[in-house]
């Protein structure tokens, strides 16, 4: 992996705050969200800012941030990878790494329903503002849209949404909105991935806002795969899917994500931490397997 000095990261960061804004102005952009191939390949890395450490059973995996760094330029370096989405502290780093040339860079807005807490689903916009997304020069945000409709909650963060597309909208930023139906079960939340549960999910996301122009959506595979292609009939906006937690079966993973690149709306992957922690510890071999499904 390419190797990260902490110490000299901390000592900009310490002395030379400014160095972040001055190499986000440096930094070289590419043409269009979408590249030559048509095709979309992200990494995600926004996990860590909901206190959201685990992957499978290692509950602190991503909580050492020289190794996801590490991981995250190894990540950027590999053909075929477009970009990255994370939250400001990390892009901040890969900006001062000067791993952001020529990538599309995409900023995690909305952090505030921390990971296992009461007001989970009061998703305040606790990251970057369509505005900060501007001012860097940045390519596009992403929103999390998590609906229990037994938590009024719920409705907070369905308001939040619709005027953080409106914002990005009004500055020609593609914003990705990531929409779940979730249930709490134990006490504890839980996405529902029912073939009914995700359809509405997407139609709900895609009527956010004054306009849809600039909106993509960030889908789970269904529990069912077979069902993808009858649920994304639900809109016509471009979609990408997510990744999640895959646990043990990797290749299962690419096998469900492989079918549903097939259907017309879906431009690409969005993945995190099935590609930066894989189970057999080769994140370029992932990568690599993951950018050949498209």
């Amino acid at each position: 992996m390419s190797r990260v000095d902490i110490g000299e990261l901390v000592g900009i960061r310490a002395r030379h705050p400014e160095a972040v804004a001055e190499a986000a102005v440096r930094r070289r952009r590419r043409q269009g969200l979408v590249g030559d191939s048509g095709r979309l390949m992200i990494v995600a890395a926004d996990h860590p800012a909901r206190g959201a450490f685990a992957v499978g059973e290692r509950r602190l995996a991503m909580a050492n941030r020289l190794d996801l760094l590490e991981r995250l330029c190894l990540a950027l370096s590999r053909p075929g990878v477009d970009g990255v989405l994370a939250t400001a502290d990390i892009l901040d780093d890969l900006l001062l790494l000067g791993a952001l040339d020529d990538k599309v860079v995409m900023g995690s807005m909305n952090r505030g329903g921390l990971a296992g807490a009461a007001f989970e689903l009061d998703d305040r916009f606790t990251g970057h503002r369509a505005r900060d997304l501007d001012r860097l020069g940045f390519d596009a945000g992403k929103l999390l849209l998590r609906i229990d409709y037994d938590d009024p909650a719920s409705l907070d963060t369905l308001d939040a949404a619709a005027r953080a597309v409106d914002e990005m909208a009004e500055r020609q930023l593609p914003v990705f909105i990531e929409p779940f139906i979730c249930h709490r079960i134990d006490g504890r939340l839980r996405s529902d991935l029912s073939a009914e549960a995700v359809t509405r999910s997407i139609a709900i996301a895609s009527g956010l806002a004054g306009t849809s122009a600039y909106t993509w959506l960030k889908v789970p595979v269904t529990e069912d795969p077979d069902d993808m292609g009858a649920v994304l009939e639900t809109s016509t906006l471009p979609a990408v899917l997510l990744g999640g937690d895959i646990g043990k079966d990797q290749d299962g993973a690419y096998e469900k994500w492989r079918g549903a690149l097939q259907l017309p709306t879906v431009q690409g992957l969005v993945v995190g931490r099935s590609l930066l922690y894989p189970v057999d510890g080769d994140v370029a071999g992932a990568v690599d397997t993951a950018v050949g499904l498209l």
